[in-house]
């Protein structure tokens, strides 16, 4: 209850609510409208209005009726309204559409990078309204990407097979990592040869040097071990050069995503994820942004830090560094701790590692650079035909920022204090034969660098743009590296081939300026829209005549079709490629893509209860035989085990829908393990994770009941609404 004089303040999360209330001294009431209240409809033909100028059309998100009623609720008796979401272009859109949900009149708009009891207090001094430049700069992302989106994947499911997709930033991500594994393909390895040497002084010190040419022939480097064991060696040159390391910029979104990877194995949305909980307590500024700039406060904090910590000669003047980005927001700022002297912080053990992650590379930003001492060292044999041998290193003179990120030290090689003409002993001597190897594939650290160096999406989109082709099985991760699949290759093949300039680096980079012309004021939401879809429909409109692509290439002899002994041809099936007998459908032999026969489908004399004209047939799939309708997809019958004694067939809880009221919640199988979801898919597509029990949720809110009727139940809570909005959803115990 909202009590009389206390103003309202409308944030994202219950985290940050949490947070931010602490600072306000009751003075406020913080509430959450937890992410977005509001987004466009599933199908596009509702969505956006294209004549009318690309008017979007918004809904209330499923399962936000409750938040919203809440929310006009308490707004209704509160003085004045605070809209306090993130400080970007997604925060500012969420504002918005609370506004426009809850009818808000004059709502006024805050913005702070970290949340503070300063840093909140002093954004309160300076509301102001909407910013309708940077919500339309939104929304021209949304309206954009959904265009895209449904233009090219209606297109792609016509052509190639139903349920496939394409995306404005996801396409050009698939077709970098494609790209790479065709050079990986085409690479023709070289042999060559290197020969090492073990050198030592009358001490016996030994060091390892290496010939200063490669080999093209085992016999070319043969002779010349043999010929450098018969011979006496000498340093013939000694190099030392001073050198320096400056300490690295602070983080922005990418250099974060890319630092947690290659030291922890983090995935980016991993890391966003620990990154979002650390924001949200209050410990690090925010987190999605694509600029270097420390404000002078922080600076100073940070020099007086790492003086106390090292000593003066460690930090003495503060480093200013610019931003790579053209587009970067310079009033934003980099990521680092709210508080410098805050050593530790985050709950758990991944939040700890980030953060000190974060704390270390904020210190060693405005910290002293490191002093080195390279050595450089040349063997000469006495056979002139033998070419020099060097070995390199270096030592830390003064270790400067590497005292506070030891880790980024590097091996230290001292190597000693000889002296030109200085006589050598040789230990051994080796030749070892060696491959030019392919190109790495990326990793996901790579693959985010090397979106942000073409200008491929901002900071907020790396970690979904990677987990979107992950997730659409266009990608599989190895090894911490990322490969297309069959799947994705096919896809990307198909719109380099046919949207090439749409998926390119130069149009993606264009876009994206675009969108921050329109945040900025220099460009109309829809001039924006109008330049990028006319031509755009049009090629999609033009590309409608392609011929389906029904096999991808004819099978090796070797694996004739299993039924018929026919040839075979590469077809595109739902888990990726297959072999199909090139005379489907009057055979339907079928094998995978590495040859295992396939058992045919056998049909039934049964018609499909739900479309009426599709024979029954029974097929193989991933969890076994199962009966389903012939039409597939355009008729998504499933046949479930039916029991003569009343009881609910296997996998059925007994548990009405809540949202249909007819279906029943039937356990389910799919990518990430079981899940229970309406018998009446797809008319009825509600699912949850946990077993339905069918109890009522009990628990009152002041507006009235909950309206959600299921209960679901876990191990640590029986009872649970399953409903994430209502405060049962996560009870210590049931409330009846």
């Amino acid at each position: 209850m909202v009590k009389s004089g206390h103003k309202l303040m409308i944030v994202e999360s219950p985290a940050k609510a949490k947070t931010i209330a602490k600072y306000l001294d009751h003075e406020y009431v913080v509430r959450a409208s937890v992410g977005h209240v509001r987004d466009l409809p599933k199908s596009n033909k509702n969505a956006i209005d294209i004549k009318s100028g690309f008017v979007p059309h918004y809904e209330i998100s499923p399962g936000k009726d409750a938040v919203v009623s809440e929310l006009i609720r308490l707004a209704a008796q509160a003085p004045e309204v605070i809209l306090a979401t993130d400080p970007d272009r997604e925060g500012e859109a969420i504002a918005w559409h609370v506004a426009e949900a809850c009818r808000l009149k004059h709502p006024r708009r805050v913005v702070f990078h970290e949340i503070t009891r300063d840093a909140v207090r002093e954004a309160l001094k300076h509301p102001r309204p909407i910013d309708q430049n940077l919500r339309q700069a939104q929304e021209a992302r949304r309206v954009l990407d959904r265009l895209f989106g449904y233009d090219l994947s209606g297109l792609i499911w016509q052509k190639l097979r139903y349920g496939l997709s394409a995306g404005r930033v996801q396409s050009p991500a698939l077709r970098i990592l494609v790209e790479r594994e065709r050079e990986i393909r085409s690479f023709v390895s070289r042999k060559f040869w290197v020969i090492e040497a073990e050198l030592a002084d009358s001490t016996n010190r030994v060091v390892l040097f290496t010939c200063s040419q490669e080999l093209a022939t085992a016999e070319a480097a043969e002779a010349i071990v043999t010929a450098g064991r018969a011979v006496k060696w000498t340093i013939s040159n000694v190099a030392t050069t001073a050198a320096r390391r400056a300490p690295r910029p602070p983080f922005i979104t990418s250099t974060l995503q890319q630092s947690a990877s290659s030291r922890f194995g983090f995935s980016p949305s991993l890391t966003m994820r620990l990154a979002q909980k650390l924001y949200e307590a209050g410990h690090i500024t925010y987190m999605r942004t694509d600029s270097t700039n420390l404000n002078s406060a922080a600076v100073s904090e940070i020099l007086a830090c790492a003086k106390e910590k090292f000593g003066s000669r460690f930090s003495d003047q503060p480093r200013i560094y610019k931003t790579k980005s053209k587009s970067a927001q310079e009033a934003h700022e980099a990521i680092r701790p709210t508080h410098i002297r805050t050593f530790k912080a985050g709950r758990s053990d991944g939040e700890q590692k980030l953060y000190d992650l974060i704390w270390r590379r904020t210190l060693c930003s405005q910290m002293s650079d490191a002093e080195l001492l390279r050595t450089r060292l040349e063997a000469q044999a006495g056979d002139p035909a033998i070419p020099i041998f060097e070995s390199t290193g270096h030592q830390i003179v003064f270790a400067g920022w590497l005292e506070a990120d030891p880790r980024a030290r590097g091996e230290e090689i001292e190597l000693p204090n000889w002296q030109n003409g200085q006589a050598l002993e040789l230990k051994k001597m080796e030749s070892l034969g060696k491959e030019t190897q392919p190109p790495n594939r990326y990793s996901e650290a790579g693959l985010v660098k090397e979106l942000e160096k073409r200008g491929i999406g901002r900071p907020s989109t790396y970690a979904p743009t990677i987990k979107t082709i992950v997730d659409r099985g266009y990608v599989t991760k190895q090894n911490r590296t990322l490969q297309p699949t069959e799947t994705g290759e096919v896809v990307s093949t198909f719109l380099e081939k046919n949207f090439a300039d749409y998926i390119s680096d130069s149009f993606t980079a264009k876009m994206e300026d675009e969108l921050d012309d329109v945040a900025a004021g220099k460009l109309s939401y829809r001039k924006s829209l109008e330049a990028f879809y006319q031509p755009f429909h049009r090629a999609v409109v033009d590309k409608k005549d392609l011929p389906k692509i029904n096999n991808l290439g004819p099978v090796s002899s070797e694996f004739p079709c299993p039924i018929c002994g026919g040839a075979m041809v590469f077809k595109l099936g739902k888990s990726g490629k297959f072999m199909s007998c090139d005379r489907f459908p009057d055979c339907v032999g079928a094998r995978t893509a590495e040859g295992k026969e396939i058992a045919p489908p056998r049909i039934l004399n049964e018609i499909c209860p739900r479309c009426g004209h599709g024979q029954l047939v029974e097929r193989d799939g991933r969890y076994g035989r199962f009966i389903a309708c012939g039409n597939y997809p355009k008729c998504r019958y499933v046949k479930k085990e039916e029991r003569t004694d009343g009881l609910p067939a296997a996998g059925d809880t007994g548990v009405k829908c809540p949202m249909c009221h007819t279906g029943t919640m039937t356990e389910k199988r799919g990518r990430y393990g079981i899940f229970y979801g309406c018998s009446n898919y797809p008319s009825c597509k509600h699912i949850v994770k946990t077993k339905p029990t069918g109890k009522i949720c009990g628990y009152q809110r002041e507006i009235g009941p909950c309206p959600h009727l299921m209960m679901v139940g876990t191990k640590t809570i029986p009872d649970r609404c399953s409903d994430k909005t209502c405060p049962n959803h996560n009870p210590h115990k049931l409330q009846t």
